[in-house]
């Protein structure tokens, strides 16, 4: 069974991806109300995005009740470049056979990033498909692998860095939409963190945001905004993505 966290999509394709070519079924964290049953079960996965070089607090909580039986353990963190220790700290909790790191298309749009580009980002996603066909192979043959690009500074950088994000970063003061709002309350519906509510046909944030910045990406009139940091910049969703591969 593989088990996902997902924002933008990414985690949420490749855990589906790896799921048919594994023969497993791929479920969602946010949509479940009690904890899995896994007996029987020969393998456990895990598959979420890298925030700030950390596993995201939802994916942390879950996996330290995560119970295997004895199954073979594995982990895919998808990033636009790299996993600083997130794994190592991820395997603290959770102990992993195989870990994984999985390049995918730039969502982050918070201080100077922005989305990759149509080629790039179609690009990153056809190395991507390459890349879980060869770590499914591995999986099938039960190999322990860590094939994760920590990039330079891992250690500070999933250490201060990401305790910084946790700690501040994730406020939800500087959310605000502009009169393009279209009042639809997709944000709403489909935040992870259940944390926006409508009011006056608006969008209002309280504590406990993940920074998946799925409502800023995934709104269809480009209306919500993180203070002047995504004002101008492009929006990115895997299902925007693959419409575009066709």
């Amino acid at each position: 069974m593989i088990f996902y966290f997902s924002g933008t999509g990414n985690s949420r394709w490749a855990a589906r991806q790896i799921a048919a070519l594994t023969g497993d079924e791929a479920v969602d964290i946010v949509e479940m109300n009690q904890a899995p049953d896994l007996a029987g079960q020969g393998q456990v996965g895990l598959v979420f995005p890298v925030y700030a070089w950390g596993a995201p607090e939802p994916v942390l909580a879950f996996a330290k009740g995560l119970w295997t039986g004895g199954a073979f353990t594995f982990a895919v963190c998808t990033c636009g470049e790299e996993a600083g220790n997130a794994m190592k700290k991820l395997a603290k909790v959770f102990p992993l056979d195989s870990s994984y790191s999985l390049v995918m298309p730039n969502n982050y749009l918070l201080g100077k990033a922005d989305v990759d580009g149509e080629a790039a980002a179609l690009a990153k996603l056809e190395a991507a498909r390459a890349a879980i066909e060869r770590l499914a192979r591995e999986l099938a043959r039960r190999e322990r692998v860590y094939r994760v690009e920590e990039g330079s500074m891992a250690a500070l950088k999933s250490g201060v860095v990401n305790w910084g994000f946790n700690r501040f970063a994730r406020t939800v003061k500087p959310f605000h939409t502009t009169d393009a709002c279209i009042g639809c309350g997709l944000c709403a519906r489909d935040c992870p963190a259940k944390v926006i509510a409508m009011q006056d046909g608006r969008p209002v944030w309280s504590d406990g945001c993940f920074q998946c910045l799925r409502c800023i990406n995934a709104c269809p009139a480009a209306a919500i905004q993180y203070g002047g940091d995504t004002a101008g910049k492009g929006r990115y969703t895997l299902e925007g993505l693959l419409k575009k591969q066709k």
